[in-house]
């Protein structure tokens, strides 16, 4: 089952592949790969039709309480282990500028970042986690988390139920499949081009050590 190829994902792994995916998109940090916006747009779709994999109302109750689930299980990752996985390689590969946007996100706008960083690649990822590693309230931030969650699978799910219905929308599923990736290959690209012109900097800025230059004993 590859969950990048959306369709075939969901003809596949059903409901029981999709709750997984939504847990493990927040729950675990090597889930900010997954393209969650895309499949729930998707599993709306598909839930349109006259044979659908899961009707709509089981779509709108079983995956805000997965994507939720998820942000439970990063929020207690955070909280016990978020020192040593800040310092991890997999956050190394993901680099600082996420991680810095995020931040700035909880300064300015405070737990409520936990609701909008649903809509966001990568942030709704690592918000579970920098939560749990800055001891944010549990009962607040769980309140946050499932408004979220169900703002954002509500939302999304039911556009792709009423919108799938548009034949040039539902011809054209892999534009809306690439847009979803780029939210997240794009900035990991950024944040990989930077680090590599940084290193080349850092390089480049070394003193010479040529043995002419240095004073006669």
């Amino acid at each position: 089952m590859n969950p990048f190829d959306v369709t075939a994902f969901l003809g596949t792994a059903g409901l029981i592949g999709l709750v997984v995916l939504l847990f493990v998109e927040t729950g675990v940090l090597v889930g900010f790969v997954f393209p969650g916006d895309s499949v729930l747009f998707t599993a709306g779709l598909f839930a349109a039709q006259p044979d659908p994999f899961a009707p709509l109302w089981l779509l709108l109750l079983v995956l805000p309480i997965a994507a939720a689930a998820g942000d439970q299980c990063g929020y207690a990752i955070g909280r016990r282990f978020g020192p040593r996985v800040m310092r991890g390689r997999l956050m190394g590969f993901i680099g600082d500028e996420p991680v810095e946007r995020t931040n700035a996100y909880f300064h300015r706008y405070g737990p409520v970042t936990v609701v909008f960083a649903r809509f966001i690649g990568i942030v709704r990822t690592l918000v579970p986690l920098l939560a749990g590693l800055a001891r944010m309230d549990r009962l607040r931030f769980t309140a946050f988390s499932v408004l979220g969650s169900v703002l954002w699978c509500g939302s999304l799910v039911t556009a792709g139920h009423f919108l799938g219905g548009i034949a040039i929308l539902r011809d054209n599923l892999e534009v809306l499949f690439v847009g979803s990736a780029l939210t997240i290959i794009v900035p990991m690209a950024l944040t990989l081009a930077h680090r590599r012109r940084s290193r080349r900097r850092g390089l480049g800025s070394e003193p010479s050590c040529d043995r002419s230059s240095s004073p006669p004993p």
